[in-house]
């Protein structure tokens, strides 16, 4: 069918459809509208199994035809912005230019969205409901994603690969962390060939090279196997005003760059003295174990059909973090910490299995949750996730923020790990929900309204914070309103910039500047309604 028959069978259609769109569009269109539009069809026509969508610039909504100046540079714009910013990354199949009735007509075809695989624009996913353009509601994104539920991309046999594109250094060494998970082969493991060890360690299938043989174990220029997924780790250390200082790439096999990654990291020693003791305690910045945890979660959590690359940002200012590509497949990562049985899905099932076999991670479930403890008992901040845009970000601190409250509510006996994180979470000012408030409030560990929550009289008695406690918790209304009456008495007038001056900075240090002037306002409105004050243009005064 040609391009005109095409334009003809859409432009005879009733109505829009999900995957049909009809824009005006005369002399322009805007490039976050397009992303958007791109998103919703290409998902609709993935959901409706049909291989593409389209968008007609240069025809109304009532199928009148007005043709559309927009320049074919532009176009190309278009083309570039929607492979940047949409993940997986895609792009129009083709932009085919149409005259009718002497009009000039584009037509963008929009592939459909791979199979399990929803299309963001921006980090987000769209959708259509007949007509109208909105977020791909859940149960669509779900069906998506259910599509290669049972297909494992890490398993994927590589027919045009073999032991050749495989690194000879890296099948050594992954024999030697085979040998360590299993102590009782060793004599057995040195009488196999490469190609046996491989099988037996579930690398390779039946001799067959897969894609995790080319992430594990492969030379860097075998990387090509597995386009358009990249097997790349970068990192880059950044200066304390968030600048790029210097940076490095790391290529396959990941069972050496690990390594290399590792030794990147400026992992100084950290001093301070601990409780009982005139003796400073020395230890490491970022506990060796916790950078390999994070790395090798990287790996093999990463979702490698999106071509996204592993990165790991060093700050001065003592923060580490790594970040993959591909949501967080658990319901929440306090779910994973406080679960005591691993995890029963895996996105990379067949690489989970071959780190397993090669000592580089467990099953057990146990890993984040040994970061947690790790930095609690150095009371250092406890891992930070950030599950946006579609990856797992976790950020790690390298000091401590205030080592006596740290120290002592860490030591608190009655208080759980689960505890701890939701104090953590109060303590970076981050928001509770309601249930998890209402743990705290319950076991009287915070104090205020949501949301600002901080820690309670009962941590402050228990951690010496009592002077930080009451900062936090501030005067509360009946005194402010007193301190305002009494101002007042003495000075017969004031004004709402004099009774911020007043009030200000004995407000709850939790409530940011905005916060606290709404507070003050609050309460003159407060003495007004009870008629102890009435206010004369901007003056304020006892009522008489």
């Amino acid at each position: 069918m040609t391009t005109e028959e095409i334009l003809d069978n859409l432009l005879n259609l009733t109505t829009e459809s999900e995957v049909v769109e009809f824009k005006e569009a005369n002399t322009r269109y805007d490039k976050d509208k397009l992303g958007k539009y791109f998103s919703a069809l290409a998902n609709e026509a993935n959901l409706k199994g049909i291989q593409d969508a389209w968008l007609v610039m240069g025809v109304k909504d009532d199928k009148s035809i007005v043709g559309t100046s927009i320049r074919d540079q532009e176009v190309n714009e278009y083309k570039l912005e929607m492979a940047r910013e949409t993940s997986p990354r895609s792009t129009f199949i083709n932009v085919h230019t149409v005259i009718k009735d002497g009009k000039r007509i584009l037509m963008f075809q929009i592939p459909a969205a791979p199979l399990g695989q929803p299309i963001s624009w921006k980090g987000h996913y769209y959708g259509r409901d007949g007509e109208s353009l909105g977020a791909l509601n859940q149960i669509e994104y779900e069906t998506i994603r259910a599509q290669i539920t049972h297909q494992d991309w890490s398993a994927k046999i590589i027919e045009r690969a073999n032991i050749d594109d495989l690194s000879k250094d890296a099948i050594n060494f992954a024999r030697t962390q085979y040998k360590e998970k299993n102590s009782k082969l060793k004599s057995e493991i040195d009488s196999w060939s490469d190609e046996v060890f491989l099988d037996k360690a579930k690398i390779t299938i039946k001799g067959k090279i897969t894609n995790t043989a080319i992430l594990l174990l492969g030379k860097p220029e075998s990387e090509h196997f597995i386009n358009p997924a990249t097997a790349r780790i970068t990192w880059i250390l950044k200066d304390k005003d968030n600048f790029e200082k210097d940076y490095e790439h790391f290529f396959n096999p990941f069972i050496l760059s690990v390594g290399e990654v590792s030794s990147k990291i400026r992992n100084l020693k950290y001093r301070y003295i601990k409780s009982g003791t005139l003796f400073p305690e020395e230890v490491d910045q970022y506990d060796p174990y916790i950078i390999r945890e994070a790395l090798h979660n990287c790996i093999a959590h990463q979702d490698y059909s999106l071509g996204g690359k592993i990165i790991v940002v060093e700050n001065e200012d003592g923060i580490l973090s790594f970040t993959n590509s591909g949501h967080f497949i658990p319901n929440s990562v306090e779910e994973v910490v406080t679960s005591e049985s691993p995890e029963p899905k895996y996105r990379n099932t067949f690489l989970v299995g071959a780190m397993v076999n090669l000592n580089m991670i467990d099953t057990i479930g146990s890993g984040i949750k040994r970061m947690y403890n790790i930095q609690r008992k150095k009371f250092f901040p406890l891992p930070d996730y950030d599950l946006s845009n579609n990856r797992v970000k976790v950020a790690i601190a390298g000091k401590v923020v205030d080592i006596n409250y740290a120290r002592k509510v860490a030591e608190m006996p009655s208080l759980s790990l689960e505890d701890i994180m939701l104090l953590d979470k109060v303590a970076k000012q981050k928001n509770l929900s309601d249930s998890e408030a209402q743990v705290l409030k319950s076991k009287k560990l915070i104090e205020g309204r949501k949301p600002n929550y901080h820690i309670s009289s009962n941590v402050a008695s228990v951690t010496g914070e009592k002077a930080s406690y009451m900062k936090q918790r501030g005067i509360n209304d009946d005194y402010c309103q007193k301190m305002i009456i009494d101002y007042l008495k003495k000075f017969q007038e004031g004004t709402k910039k004099d009774f911020d001056k007043l009030l200000l900075d004995k407000l709850p240090d939790v409530l940011d500047e905005k916060q606290k002037k709404n507070k003050v306002k609050n309460n003159l409105q407060a003495l007004r309604r009870s008629g102890e004050i009435e206010p004369l243009g901007n003056i304020w005064k006892l009522s008489k």
